[in-house]
C-alpha cells in the first residue's frame, strides 16, 4: 500500500480528492491529510509518503515553500502541485525544483488518476531497478574474491589462461604499477571451516586497513597478497606502511586463531614480472620465520651480511627459486581431480551396465555422477575410447547375442529384453554391429 499525502487548506478539496482516488483505485493508498504547509512538512517527515499532492495557495507556508524544504529531506517522494490559477511563474518554479506534475483546479478525475498511476509505475520501475542493482552488487561481491584469486595465481605461477593479467587488473581496478607481495604462512588449522574463517578475517583486515590490494585463496596453508603502492608514498613510507600492516596481521592471527604466522615481504617492483619477482622474494623471506612466526622483509636480507642466507636471497631475487607451495599445491589438486574423475567414471560405467536395457540417456547418467552432460560425454570417450551411445549399443547387442545363443526367446522378445522397443530398429542396429541381421545370425547358430 502506498502512502499519499494530500495538503490543501480546503477540507472539502482533500476529502473529495480522497474519494475520487479511493473509488478509482480501491485499497491502493493510505491517505494522510494536512491543512497547511507547516502540517504538510510535519506529516511528510513523520510518514514519508510515496506521493505528495500539494496545493500551492495555502495560508502561511505555501505549497512551493513546503516543496522546497521537502525535496531535500525526501528525495524519493513524488510531488504533484495543484493550483486554481494557471500562472506560468508557478510552473517555472516547480520545474526548477524538479517537479514535473502540475494540475489545475478543477481537475478532471481522469487526469488525477492518470497522474497517480504514472507516478506509481515510476516508483515500481525504480524499485525494480534498485532490486536488480542490489542483486548485481551481491553477485559481484561474491565474484570479486574469485577474480582476485585468478589474478593472484597469474602473478604467482605465470599460467596461460583465456584472460590476461592486464585485463583482470583493469576489471579489478588494480593497476600493475609499483607494488609488493606479502606471503602469510599459517602454522596449521584443523578443518575447512577454520580455513574459511582465517581467509575471511585476513582478507577483510587487509581490505579495510591496507592499501589497494588483491588477495589469493588459502593454498597449502599459505596466502599471497599483492599491495599497490600509492603514488604519493615514498619508498621508505611504503616500507613502514607494509611493516605496520604485517605486524597487525601477525597479532590478528595470534589473537583470533591462537596460531603463529610467518610473513614474508617482497621488495617494491613494477609490472606483472616485477610483482611475480616480489612474490618469490616474499616466499623466500617467509621461510626464514617459519619456526618462530613474525615477519621478514626481503630488502633487509639483501642489505645484511648473512652468508649462505644472503646467497640464497640473491638467487630468489634473480628468479631462481621457481618451486613454490603454489606449484606443488596445484599439481596435487590436479592429481586429486584426476582420481575423482576416474572414480566418477567407474560409478557411471557400473550404472550403465546395470540399466542399459532401460531407456537410459546420457543426461541421466551424467546427473547420477553430478557432472555436466557435455563434460561427461567428453571424458567418457577419453577414458573408454567410445561414445556413450556406442558403449550402450555394444552392451545391448552383446546381451542380444547371448540370448540368441540360449535359444529360449523369440527375436521380438529379445529386442524388448535388451532395451529396443522397435524390433525393426533392433534388427538394423544388430546388422550394423555384427554384419548380419538377427534372423540370419539365429539360423547360423
Amino acid at each position: 500500500m502506498y502512502r499519499l499525502l494530500i495538503a490543501d487548506d480546503e477540507a472539502l478539496e482533500r476529502e473529495g480528492l480522497e474519494l475520487i482516488v479511493e473509488r478509482a483505485m480501491p485499497g491502493v493508498f493510505r491517505f494522510i491529510h494536512a491543512d497547511n504547509g507547516r502540517m504538510a512538512i510535519e506529516c511528510a517527515e513523520e510518514h514519508r509518503p510515496h506521493i505528495a499532492i500539494l496545493d500551492i495557495n495555502m495560508p502561511g507556508i505555501d505549497g512551493l515553500e513546503a516543496l522546497r524544504e521537502l525535496k531535500e529531506r525526501l528525495p524519493d517522494t513524488r510531488f504533484v502541485l495543484v493550483t486554481a490559477y494557471d500562472y506560468f511563474a508557478y510552473a517555472r518554479e516547480a520545474l526548477s525544483l524538479g517537479v514535473k506534475e502540475y494540475i489545475l483546479k478543477p481537475a478532471k478525475r481522469e487526469l488525477i488518476i492518470g497522474t497517480l498511476k504514472r507516478l506509481i509505475e515510476e516508483i515500481e520501475c525504480e524499485k525494480r531497478a534498485r532490486t536488480e542493482e542490489l542483486e548485481l552488487r551481491h553477485k559481484i561481491s561474491q565474484l570479486m574474491p574469485l577474480a582476485e584469486n585468478e589474478l593472484a595465481l597469474m602473478l604467482m605461477v605465470d599460467q596461460t589462461v583465456d584472460s590476461s593479467a592486464s585485463q583482470l587488473s583493469e576489471w579489478l581496478d588494480f593497476p600493475l604499477d609499483q607494488g609488493s607481495a606479502i606471503i602469510a604462512a599459517f602454522e596449521g588449522y584443523a578443518d575447512e571451516q577454520d580455513k574459511k574463517k582465517i581467509y575471511d578475517h585476513f582478507r577483510s583486515y587487509v581490505k579495510t586497513h591496507g592499501p589497494n590490494s588483491i588477495v589469493s585463496s588459502l593454498i597449502d596453508h599459505h596466502m599471497a597478497t599483492f599491495l599497490q603502492k600509492p603514488a604519493a608514498n615514498s619508498e621508505n613510507d611504503w616500507r613502514q606502511l607494509i611493516k605496520h600492516l604485517v605486524q597487525q596481521l601477525s597479532e590478528l592471527s595470534q589473537q583470533q586463531f591462537g596460531m603463529k604466522t610467518a610473513i614474508g615481504i617482497g621488495s617494491l617492483h613494477s609490472g606483472e614480472e616485477g610483482l611475480r619477482k616480489s612474490y618469490f622474494e616474499a616466499v623466500f623471506a617467509s621461510t626464514l620465520r617459519k619456526r618462530d612466526g613474525g615477519y621478514c622483509h626481503f630488502d633487509e636480507l639483501k642489505s645484511s651480511e648473512a652468508g649462505n642466507a644472503s646467497e640464497l636471497a640473491v638467487k630468489a631475487e634473480n628468479g631462481m627459486l621457481q618451486q613454490t607451495y603454489v606449484i606443488s599445491a596445484l599439481q596435487r589438486i590436479r592429481e586429486q581431480r584426476e582420481v575423482q574423475t576416474l572414480t566418477m567414471l567407474g560409478r557411471a560405467k557400473m550404472y550403465i551396465e546395470e540399466r542399459f536395457n532401460d531407456e537410459l540417456s546420457l543426461e541421466e547418467v551424467a546427473d547420477f555422477v553430478h557432472l555436466n552432460p557435455h563434460y561427461f560425454s567428453k571424458i567418457f570417450k577419453q577414458e573408454y575410447g567410445e561414445t556413450f551411445i556406442d558403449f550402450v549399443t555394444r552392451l545391448r547387442i552383446n546381451k542380444a547375442i547371448s540370448l540368441i545363443k540360449e535359444g529360449n526367446l523369440a527375436l521380438k522378445e529379445i529386442s524388448f529384453e535388451v532395451g529396443y522397443k522397435d524390433p525393426n530398429y533392433f534388427s538394423r542396429v544388430f546388422k550394423k554391429i555384427t554384419g548380419v541381421p538377427p534372423t540370419e545370425f539365429k539360423g547360423q547358430k
